[in-house]
């Protein structure tokens, strides 16, 4: 009996080694109910089938979002055929000033393919707390900055939360953590 316990182990797949942080698991981002740029609203479900990242940022940004957005459109091509099966969110953080016509433009400077989310104040508190995110409007004089947190979370395309790359991670980093999330080689 014992070596047939053993015999099972051994068919389980190695245990995924991941260069971004590993939120296989987490108990949060299990959700978000926002607004796309053309008013639809979306879900996480909405992206089934495709691995997802998701990064949480506002369009007046002056350095993390951009270069999020920019290593996100870099991954892309280094999967592959399967950079079809990637799909990218951001959700503004600032929706006093990020409408969805100012959304579409930004992420549409990155790559059409790319979805902007939004929604009101409330639901922004809602989904950033949901998704642990850290924001916090800061005056600048007659206007304002946002501060916040520089994660971007990826889901499998069941739609579980996975991993986590820091602002740091370059896109072949990333695009290596994808691979094993997509199943390609």
């Amino acid at each position: 009996m014992a070596g047939g316990l053993g015999t099972l182990a051994g068919c389980k797949p190695p245990p995924v080694s991941f260069k971004g942080i590993d939120l296989t698991g987490a108990q949060h981002g299990r959700d978000f109910r926002l607004h796309d740029a053309d008013g639809r609203e979306r879900t996480l479900a909405d992206f089934r089938g495709r691995a997802l990242m998701v990064f949480f940022g506002f369009t007046l940004c002056p350095d993390v979002c951009p270069t999020a957005l920019t290593r996100a459109l870099e991954i892309r091509p280094l999967l592959g055929a399967a950079g079809d099966r990637l799909a990218v969110a951001f959700v503004t953080i600032d929706p006093e000033r990020d409408t969805p016509d100012v959304l579409k433009a930004y992420v549409g400077a990155f790559d059409p393919g790319f979805v902007a989310l939004r929604g009101d104040a409330q639901q922004t508190a809602e989904v950033a707390r949901e998704f642990k995110v850290f924001y916090k409007k800061v005056p600048t004089g007659a206007s304002y900055t946002m501060d916040h947190s520089a994660i971007t979370y990826v889901f499998d395309p069941s739609g579980r939360m996975r991993v986590a790359f820091r602002h740091e991670q370059g896109a072949q980093e990333c695009a290596a953590d994808l691979r094993q999330i997509l199943g390609a080689a």
